[in-house]
């Protein structure tokens, strides 16, 4: 980490500008949870193997909904059994230390920056979260917590009537879907915090992105408010990617290199250093 860069973020902790977070899936990565975008997400219905990108989508739960629901509790499980790492709660103290001029989007649906420590208040799930679910039938548009009683599955195994019972709205009684958003869905306030996280972005001093790279629509809006505001902007990538050119492309903007898990709690202190 550069002088300059150190003396951005000290000098940025002593004044009342505000602070935006955006992460994506390296940061769950380094927890264990894989993209599912990979093989890890393939998954075969019948005879027929399907993408992650088929499976995630409105069209396949309508076709095949228990199929959906097999993948989704499967990957449920692979995020219940993953903890929050040093990343996670490097986030959770800038919350801590910046309250309201603090904002964090995330892209991930496995409510890890939850467990770490954020507030709903200043989380912006824009993807969703996999441990809710809401009517299939939108008989009400709030999401219900998934109940504890539904089981982890393993690939293989198949849902059972008690599951079906489980997976069911308690208002009328229909079937639930998962509380993500879908390939073939649009981002929208209600659910997923769009307008919320564009003003966020047009009104953030400071950006700091952490294990994304842009393959969605929304985080590359934000990116885009951002610099167009002019706002210092940080990427932090364990690889190069647009997110960290974008940066560079930018006199008040830098890339660093490195996991999250060790970048980020060097940010806070320094952040601490100059509050």
């Amino acid at each position: 980490m550069d002088a300059k860069l150190k003396e951005t973020l000290k000098a940025f902790a002593k004044g009342s500008g505000k602070l935006c977070v955006l992460t994506g899936a390296g940061i769950s990565a380094e927890s264990g949870i894989p993209t599912f975008r990979g093989p890890e997400g393939y998954w075969t219905v019948g005879s027929k193997v399907y993408h992650p990108q088929e499976m995630a989508t409105h069209h396949m739960f309508v076709r095949h909904p228990e199929a959906v629901w097999q993948w989704y509790l499967y990957r449920l499980g692979v995020c219940r059994k993953a903890a929050p790492n040093p990343g996670h709660r490097a986030i959770a103290q800038l919350e801590a230390l910046f309250a309201d001029r603090f904002t964090l989007i995330t892209q991930n649906v496995d409510g890890l920056h939850l467990r770490a420590g954020n507030s709903p208040e200043r989380t912006y799930q824009v993807h969703g979260n996999i441990f809710f679910m809401r009517c299939a039938m939108a008989c009400t548009q709030a999401p219900f917590p998934m109940p504890q009683e539904v089981p982890l599955k393993e690939k293989d195994d198949p849902l059972t009537p008690e599951d079906l019972r489980l997976l069911r709205c308690p208002g009328c009684g229909g079937m639930a879907r998962p509380h993500v958003l879908w390939f073939d869905e649009t981002y929208n306030e209600a659910h997923y915090r769009f307008f919320s996280s564009l003003k966020a972005a047009r009104e953030t001093d400071l950006l700091i992105t952490v294990g994304t790279s842009g393959a969605t629509n929304l985080p590359n809006q934000v990116v885009s408010e951002a610099l167009r505001r002019g706002a210092v902007m940080v990427d932090v990538n364990v690889e190069e990617n647009p997110f960290g050119r974008a940066a560079l492309s930018s006199s008040r903007g830098f890339f660093l290199k490195g996991k999250s898990g060790v970048v980020l709690p060097e940010m806070v202190e320094l952040f601490r250093m100059g509050l």
